[in-house]
């Protein structure tokens, strides 16, 4: 009995050695994007070379082009979501509402210059992403402001092209000479340049030493000199006959497509605008002008990240597939928010279109910001562009900057932490 007994083990151990141990399968990461058509054609390259890299996961790309913010909350609030999601900077507010995962522990061990290295972030991007000493996102895009223009109007007009050095002093005298009656029938039919509510005036603000917060989120200082400051030049870009066109004009002509159309000749713009490839327009770009007391050039950049669903139930292939997506994303878009990656080799190897303007790009780069992004900011920014920048701009209210400010400031702070 005892000779059976190890006689079958011996078969039993032969057998367990000849027969291969099926292999695991790999585990699904669900990822869901607001990209359209093209877009998911290009990311979907990126996901198919890190699928085909390693066996422990495969990202299956689930784009949602309509509507995305309210499907989106919609499956995290049902527990129905994707594992790893595309969120802008504003929408990044949802951090503090626990949804997202709590990125610290799995990104403590990642390989130092890879995506998931938090230090070679620009602190002011990776700042909106995090929390309470958490982060919640990484970064894949932290488009900066620069301005565009028509080298062909300035030449025609006798008007110097900007340099790096410019100042708002600079741009309202370039502006001004830009704006003309270009065939004598008595009617402006060219501008210098544009502002129906964009560019940001954060830019403005911020370059004057202004801020729409304080450090600890207790105060809106938007009745500061500084602000207000910062506010009146971004006002006196905005509608003004001697450098822009009115209202009715643009709502009839188009923004952008002014531009385009020759009859703008300084337009501000994200770094990865196709502005300065439009056929039969010779566009130089330029970082936007500083002011001309602090000598600031601070531009606002646009930015998103990509985030975990803190309900995944893969929390570490997700973290994985998360830094993998993230340094494939950075190599595709522009500008890319990795301190280790703001050079022009870098930009142009991403977008070779971009080659002629990369360089004022990355000049521009070095100087970008993002809004200070916290939990009820979705309060706070309605406020402060429903009740204080839009009334200006429109000149619906009597009231002077100063006043407003003043009157708003209260309403902004009870929306604090």
């Amino acid at each position: 009995m005892k000779r059976t007994l190890l006689y079958l083990l011996i078969v039993l151990m032969v057998v367990l050695a000849i027969v291969p141990v099926t292999a695991q399968e790999p585990v699904v990461i669900r990822m869901s994007t607001w990209a359209g058509v093209d877009e998911s054609a290009e990311l979907q390259v990126i996901l198919d070379e890190i699928n085909a890299s390693q066996s422990e996961y495969q990202i299956i790309h689930e784009p949602l082009p309509n509507d995305y913010y309210t499907q989106i909350k919609t499956q995290l609030a049902g527990n129905t979501g994707a594992d790893l999601y595309w969120i802008d900077q504003e929408n990044m507010a949802l951090k503090s509402e626990g949804v997202f995962m709590n990125l610290t522990d799995c990104l403590a061990s990642a390989e130092p210059g890879t995506a998931g290295d938090v230090s070679d972030y620009y602190p002011g991007i990776l700042a909106v992403n995090e929390f309470e000493e958490g982060i919640y996102g990484l970064p894949w895009i932290a488009q900066p402001v620069v301005t565009y223009y028509n080298r062909a109007l300035f030449d025609a007009a006798g008007v110097e092209q900007p340099t790096a050095d410019w100042t708002w002093d600079d741009f309202m005298e370039k502006a001004q000479a830009l704006t003309l009656d270009t065939d004598s029938d008595g009617t402006i039919d060219q501008w210098g340049f544009t502002n129906n509510s964009w560019p940001p005036p954060y830019i403005f603000i911020w370059q004057a030493g202004g801020d729409i917060l304080n450090e600890d989120f207790t105060e809106a200082p938007v009745d500061s000199p500084e602000f207000l400051s910062g506010m009146e030049f971004w006002l006196n870009t905005a509608y003004n006959p001697e450098i822009s066109p009115s209202r009715d004009i643009i709502a009839e002509q188009g923004f952008g497509e002014m531009f385009k159309a020759g009859k703008i000749a300084m337009f501000m713009g994200g770094a990865a605008d196709d502005l300065d490839r439009i056929e039969g327009l010779d566009v130089g770009v330029i970082r936007v002008p500083g002011n001309p007391n602090t000598g600031s050039h601070t531009t606002f950049a646009w930015n998103a990240s990509t985030v975990i669903n803190a309900q995944t139930e893969h929390p570490e292939e997700a973290c994985k597939a998360l830094i993998a997506v993230s340094e494939g994303i950075q190599e595709w878009k522009i500008v890319s928010p990795r301190i280790s990656q703001g050079t022009v080799e870098h930009l142009v190897s991403s977008e070779p279109r971009k080659e002629v303007s990369a360089e004022a790009i990355i000049e521009a780069s070095q100087d970008m910001r993002a809004l200070p992004i916290f939990g009820n900011f979705a309060e706070f920014g309605g406020i402060l562009w429903s009740d204080f920048f839009n009334p200006l701009l429109n000149k619906e209210t009597d009231l002077t900057p100063s006043e407003l400010a003043a009157e708003i400031r209260l309403d902004l702070e009870d929306t604090l932490p």
